[in-house]
């Protein structure tokens, strides 16, 4: 399978934020190409799931970019995962590992929307499970989804019976 025409315009960086880590930087992306990523990404799911979803979920922070673009886009709610301290009344706190450590995520209490779930990046898969599993402790339905990138060697993630869904996939 040919890579997204996309994925060129990333920039590696190899030991960032730590030794043995190539870093994935999308900031060259987003400065030439910022239009085409937000299409790529609302392309991943169809009119009618448009449709059916309430609301974009962005993970912090990069996830913020998307969500906030796709909601303006589709006409549609951005609501925010934060890390700790960044939000007033918050409903509800988990704590998740990442492939090098551990973080935590808080939301404000939800109102029963269909929402979708949007990162730059699935590595491990845990900050993705960590925001879905906290979207619906707060009240919300994970209707889908989506990120950037998928280092699908290091994942082969589900939450529940949905799949994330991605425009640039790193098999190795």
């Amino acid at each position: 399978m040919a890579q997204h025409p996309l994925a060129q315009y990333l920039d590696a960086v190899p030991d960032f934020p730590k030794p043995g880590i190539l870093f994935s930087d999308i900031s060259p992306l987003l400065k030439t190409h910022f239009t085409e990523t937000i299409d790529a990404i609302s392309d991943l799911f169809s009119e009618q799931e448009w449709a059916e979803v309430d609301a974009l979920v962005g993970i912090e922070s990069r996830g913020f970019i998307f969500a906030a673009a796709l909601a303006y886009k589709h006409n549609k709610g951005f609501i925010k995962v934060r890390k700790p301290g960044k939000l007033p009344n918050v409903e509800a706190c988990i704590e998740y590992g990442l492939e090098y450590g551990s973080d935590k995520l808080e939301m404000q209490k939800g109102d029963g929307s269909r929402v979708l779930l949007l990162d730059d990046l699935i590595a491990t898969g845990g900050s993705m499970e960590a925001a879905a599993s906290l979207c619906e402790k707060v009240g919300y339905k994970v209707a889908g989804m989506a990120c950037l990138i998928d280092l699908a060697s290091l994942n082969s993630f589900m939450y529940k019976d949905l799949t994330v869904r991605s425009v640039i996939q790193f098999n190795d």
